[in-house]
């Protein structure tokens, strides 16, 4: 059985989340691992507080006891949805949140993981910001990211962006993997600049290859690549995107407010990350 990583802080992006968890776990047919993390105080040796191991143990103490409270909600959200046959398992650690989401999926044998963009401290900075990039090309399992303005519906159309390099083609097939267990249709794009070193026979082969599987493939010729893939999202009316990560910064610039109304509707498409390189 598979197994995806749901790492959480308990907030309510994070709990919109674990909706789409939910019913990514039972396409994949996978069990959730919830994990918690949190970071204990730093002291300077010289000013290490006489008490500090009462202030560690009544921090740990106070995490454990929300973990406690938080997890039965979560249930609660799974009997709701009918889904309460999802397994369920349970992870509370102390320390960097990366750091850990990269132990967990080391040693919980993680294929996929799957966690709101924004939440409390730290969590913007974690997708949005400087972090993006070792996030990245830290983590080796494909990644749902799911904008706190996403409410869960029937995943029907699924895009998947590529510039059609042969280990494109592996990720291509996992999402038709995924695309035939929620019978939906996959729609490939490819952004053609004037740089391209694409050829025509190359699309043509791929074509060909996929021509008995449910996808549609676009090579749109434009210069703005990130505006064209939002167009994209918006007139072919995407319940996902899939992007492959070549490089670092293509996600802040999704996802920054200067492209206003149009990143604003699509702020509300989880994007699958599946690292490319």
């Amino acid at each position: 059985m598979k197994k995806i990583l749901f790492p959480t802080d308990f907030s309510e992006v994070a709990t919109n989340a674990f909706v789409h968890a939910l019913e990514f776990a039972k396409i994949v047919q996978a069990e959730l691992v919830i994990l918690h993390t949190f970071e204990l105080p730093i002291y300077d040796n010289q000013f290490f507080p006489e008490n500090y191991a009462v202030i560690y143990d009544s921090l740990e103490l106070s995490q454990f006891e929300m973990f406690k409270d938080e997890i039965p909600k979560l249930r609660v959200i799974a009997e709701e949805r009918h889904l309460s046959n999802i397994k369920l398992s349970h992870r509370l650690m102390d320390g960097d949140l990366l750091h850990n989401i990269k132990k967990s999926i080391k040693e919980d044998k993680i294929d996929f993981v799957i966690m709101g963009t924004s939440g409390a401290t730290g969590w913007d900075a974690f997708f949005m910001g400087t972090n993006t990039g070792a996030v990245m090309s830290g983590i080796d399992v494909p990644m749902l990211c799911v904008p706190a303005e996403a409410k869960f519906k029937k995943i029907e159309i699924i895009g998947f962006t590529t510039r059609f390099r042969p280990k494109d083609k592996r990720a291509l097939k996992m999402v038709l993997d995924i695309a035939k267990k929620t019978k939906a249709k996959v729609k490939c794009l490819y952004v053609k600049t004037s740089n391209s070193d694409v050829s025509n026979d190359t699309i043509a082969n791929w074509e060909k290859e996929f021509s008995n599987e449910p996808i549609d493939f676009y090579v749109v010729m434009s210069e703005e690549v990130k505006e064209t893939i939002l167009d994209f999202i918006m007139y072919k009316e995407v319940d996902m995107l899939t992007m492959l990560t070549y490089k670092r910064g293509f996600f802040e610039g999704i996802f920054k407010p200067s492209l206003t109304k149009k990143i604003a509707i699509n702020n509300e498409i989880p994007i699958l990350a599946i690292h490319n390189d």
